[in-house]
């Protein structure tokens, strides 16, 4: 009975310390719905909610989402319970950051026996929540709801239970993860088959495998295909697919910590601490593995058409497990007991991640919760399309307009709910993974080319082209154009 009530006790205690954790990692990074990718995912939970919606550009979302079950399980929801979309996007959001501190925990709890081990690598993870991995445009999370975050939780807890020599509980979180987000979900299953062959008497019996993995990666037919120019123009707008064109740092980025998990692999060894050992060799050889693959990829020409891939993205999982096992060794070997020490840790990581969040984001508010007005011009404009114009309506703007200063690149689609012209910044993604979509893309951006310079006459011209009869412009460009609202920066206007 003793047992029992302290089992109970630490239960509960564990808990909090995760909540608080999973409180603490939504402060430091802050929650922007709309933004970057959430312009695909956002926009196809709101448009399987309201088919009249987008009748113009759905192609620019929705044929990116037929390997996913993400909008469709989230709409869903929405239906179901009638909570907003608004509510539900933030519900969701915390939901998945407080599955991957869990998710850390549990690998923390089997790794290391030391209780303040374990704590600090958990409250490292969740302040580095927005640590850019080197040269994948990716970060450990999402600052807004990504089928990524989720996928990513699972495959963590799914490691915890490979660990504790639970597969058959792990089976079922990495098929859920696929259907969530295939890509990431397939290099957590890679990486899990590597920590599976790790835990295996003798470890370098499954080394042997290695050699086979290679030899079995054969690519499909439709690889070899000859991409067109539009596809590779889409292409180039994406610096980080090309590997042979990284800085040094970011090649440092990559084989560092590879080189880390391998000193680590050796010492834990020395230690005797089997473990942890087998747990970096994993890391090691599966971060080899898909290195040398992702090189293969990135240098053959042949190959090109696997580079939206971005198989360089493998870096994504190292780099999670790589910061809670700096965590936990740090507070196995520095912090220790020392309140000064665990006091110091915790104000420099959070707030070392906090400011240059805010730097990032600086013309939105840190924490863009539903019902509150937004300050941003952009934002502003938005909101008042998404309540004031038909949802026929056909925008037109800037290709540019997310990577405006101060627009911190929140998707007009996601938060307008109105179809608009191909832009530069986002949609060429798409098109590097649907290549059919090029000659639309083209034809559209190229006509948005000159915004800066754009008169009534080309306005007019893009009505008579497109269909659009809307448009978000400086306030400098309105001449001819009937405008119907402003701030001190944009007005949004109709084409006569």
């Amino acid at each position: 009975m003793q047992f029992l009530k302290r089992f109970y006790k630490v239960s509960n205690l564990n808990a909090l310390l995760i909540l608080t954790f999973s409180f603490l990692a939504m402060l430091v990074m802050g929650y922007h719905p709309g933004i970057e990718d959430d312009a695909v995912y956002l926009t196809a939970v709101k448009s399987d909610l309201n088919p009249v919606l987008y009748p113009h550009d759905s192609q620019f979302f929705r044929v990116q989402l037929q390997a996913t079950l993400f909008d469709k399980w989230v709409a869903e929801f929405v239906r179901v319970s009638h909570i907003q979309v608004a509510a539900t996007e933030l519900m969701f959001q915390f939901i998945s950051i407080l599955l991957m501190i869990y998710g850390c925990w549990s690998i923390a709890r089997v790794l290391f026996d030391d209780v303040r081990a374990q704590w600090a690598g958990v409250a490292l993870t969740a302040a580095m929540m927005t640590l850019p991995v080197s040269g994948t445009a990716l970060y450990l999370a999402d600052q807004h709801l990504h089928p990524r975050n989720i996928a990513s939780a699972l495959v963590l807890i799914a490691i915890s239970r490979i660990l504790r020599d639970q597969l058959w509980q792990a089976v079922p979180l990495l098929l859920i993860s696929f259907v969530l987000h295939p890509i990431m979900a397939a290099l957590g299953i890679s990486f899990c088959f590597f920590l599976t062959m790790a835990m295996l008497e003798p470890v370098h019996a499954w080394l042997r495998s290695l050699r086979d993995a290679l030899a079995s990666a054969v690519p499909l037919g439709w690889i070899f295909e000859s991409p067109t120019p539009i596809w590779h123009r889409a292409l180039e707008t994406r610096n980080y697919c090309f590997l042979y064109r990284w800085t040094w740092y970011e090649w440092l980025g990559a084989i560092g910590p590879l080189v880390l998990f391998w000193l680590l692999w050796r010492i834990a060894l020395k230690r005797k601490e089997t473990l942890l050992a087998r747990f970096a060799l994993a890391v090691f050889s599966y971060g080899v593995f898909q290195q040398a693959v992702a090189m293969i990829v990135l240098g053959s020409p042949a190959l090109v058409r696997l580079t939206p891939m971005q198989p360089m993205r493998f870096l994504h999982l190292i780099y999670f497990l790589m910061t809670l096992v700096g965590g936990c060794l740090l507070g196995k070997y520095v912090l220790k007991c020392n309140t000064l020490r665990w006091a110091a840790f915790l104000i420099l990581i959070n707030l070392g991640m906090f400011i240059p969040q805010r730097a990032q984001f600086s013309g939105s508010a840190h924490f863009e919760l539903p019902g509150i007005e937004p300050s941003n011009p952009w934002l502003q404009s938005f909101a008042w399309i998404r309540v004031n114009t038909p949802p026929t309506a056909y925008f037109a703007m800037d290709p540019y307009y997310l990577s405006t200063p101060g627009e911190d690149y929140h998707s007009f689609r996601a938060l307008a709910e109105r179809s608009q012209l191909a832009d530069m910044v986002k949609d060429p993604a798409l098109v590097t993974q649907v290549p059919e979509l090029g000659p639309d893309w083209e034809r559209q951006v190229n006509a948005t080319a000159r915004w800066q310079h754009f008169k009534l006459a080309d306005f007019e011209e893009l009505k008579d082209d497109f269909g659009v009869d809307w448009v978000i412009v400086r306030l400098d460009q309105q001449e001819g154009l009937k405008c119907m609202w402003h701030n001190q920066l944009l007005a949004v206007c109709r084409i006569p």
